[in-house]
């Protein structure tokens, strides 16, 4: 799905306060600590509770994996001024709608706007550096938070289904969508992070 610009780990992209980047083997324990929280997780249609740092573990290396093959994009969200303090974790993968944007933050970090920024430098690389037409996710009914947050990144609601994925197998869910068509739209204020790739693009 990824060109080879993005399957090397120096690949990382830049917004206004975040640097979005790999995630490493030091990443592990805030990832316990932060995908843990139930207040995250029930959000998510697949991330374990309770969550170990074996699961941390696990993650970093599956996503590493994944990243190296140019199947699925995952990267780490941090702060660009503390660029060790993980917050975070955005992914773009194969599913049977094609291909799917994920994310979550920890919880300490919400109301700020950075799941915002981290959205659109997510969408606006899948579509600079892909050939895909359309990139899609699915989200609970009554997830106001993300709504709000692909709502901001210009997808828009398609469909909904009375039940989910994984643990949202019995509850209502919505499946959004953002066009390669609505992306190159004005949408009035755009955040427009830049790209950087390091040395890939030195």
């Amino acid at each position: 799905m990824f060109p080879e610009i993005a399957r090397d780990d120096v690949f990382r992209l830049e917004t206004r306060r975040l640097w979005l980047r790999w995630p490493r083997e030091s990443d592990a324990p805030a990832i316990a600590a932060l995908a843990g929280d139930w207040g995250v997780a029930r959000w998510t249609a697949m991330l374990p509770h309770p969550y170990t740092l074996e699961d941390a573990e696990r993650c970093v290396m599956a996503a590493r994996a994944g990243n190296a093959r140019g199947a699925s994009l995952r990267l780490a969200l941090t702060l660009k001024d503390f660029p060790r303090k993980f917050v975070g974790m955005a992914w773009i993968e194969p599913s049977e709608y094609g291909p799917r944007f994920g994310f979550w933050l920890g919880r300490p970090y919400g109301g700020r706007g950075l799941m915002s920024e981290a959205a659109q430098a997510m969408a606006d690389v899948f579509f600079r550096i892909t050939d895909a037409d359309e990139l899609s996710t699915v989200i609970l009914l009554d997830n106001s938070a993300s709504r709000a947050v692909l709502e901001k990144c210009g997808f828009v609601e398609e469909e909904r289904f009375d039940v989910g994925p994984g643990r949202h197998a019995d509850s209502p869910v919505v499946r959004m969508a953002l066009s390669r068509l609505d992306w190159r739209a004005p949408l009035g204020p755009r955040l427009q992070p830049a790209l950087a790739f390091d040395r890939a693009l030195s």
